[in-house]
């Protein structure tokens, strides 16, 4: 699909929180992915098996946006308090990245479990003409060091728009800073960072029963 030039939504969904089907969840340890997002785009991603969750092989492909949490090892650099502040792109968002108005209880801070608004790509991706269905998490987070083999897990609450086939690779990394900014300003909400919305425990490792087929 041609990216159209038609404005893009600005928000996603109603200051009331998620709708069905979401909150939709995954997670798993991150993987190696094709190494492009850093590289080319400035932007880097985390890959995670599409594999992981029931409801992936029927999601429409596209740009999703939520929340994303990680166990960091106790030497990460995103654990220390004075560790580098690093942007996580190369270009400015005008946007605040949100904070979730759930907190991680400090016993599993502790084990090193981090929460941070996420933008999802589920899909070939196009513009490089992947014949493998992939899913890349870009977590809105200055990282100082990667996080290959750490268990991430994220909940998807909402769809931002469908995969397109760029011109360039100047119109693509434009649209992911729209797609970071539309984040920004839908999770920023106090209905798209509650317990209702799924930051609960299961994001940091306190696994729930009762959710249906958006279980991991």
């Amino acid at each position: 699909m041609r990216r159209p030039d038609a404005p893009r939504p600005e928000i996603i969904g109603d200051d009331s929180g998620p709708t069905k089907p979401f909150p939709l969840r995954m997670g798993g340890q991150v993987v190696q992915g094709f190494g492009r997002g850093s590289k080319e785009l400035g932007i880097p991603t985390a890959n995670l098996p599409v594999d992981t969750a029931p409801w992936i092989a029927s999601a429409d492909s596209g740009v999703y946006f939520g929340w994303s949490s990680i166990q960091l090892p106790p030497d990460h650099p995103s654990l220390s308090p004075s560790g580098p502040e690093i942007s996580s792109t190369t270009f400015p968002t005008t946007v605040p990245y949100p904070s979730a108005a759930v907190q991680v209880p400090p016993a599993k801070q502790k084990e090193g479990w981090r929460i941070y608004p996420m933008v999802m790509s589920i899909g070939f991706n196009p513009f490089y003409g992947n014949t493998v269905r992939s899913a890349e998490v870009h977590v809105m987070h200055g990282f100082g060091r990667d996080f290959y083999g750490c268990e991430m897990r994220v909940v998807v609450l909402g769809y931002i728009r469908p995969e397109y086939d760029y011109e360039s690779l100047g119109k693509l990394v434009e649209d992911i800073g729209c797609d970071i900014e539309v984040t920004g300003r839908s999770l920023g909400r106090e209905r798209w960072g509650n317990r209702e919305a799924g930051v609960d425990g299961w994001l940091w490792g306190e696994e729930e029963e009762g959710r249906g087929e958006s279980v991991l």
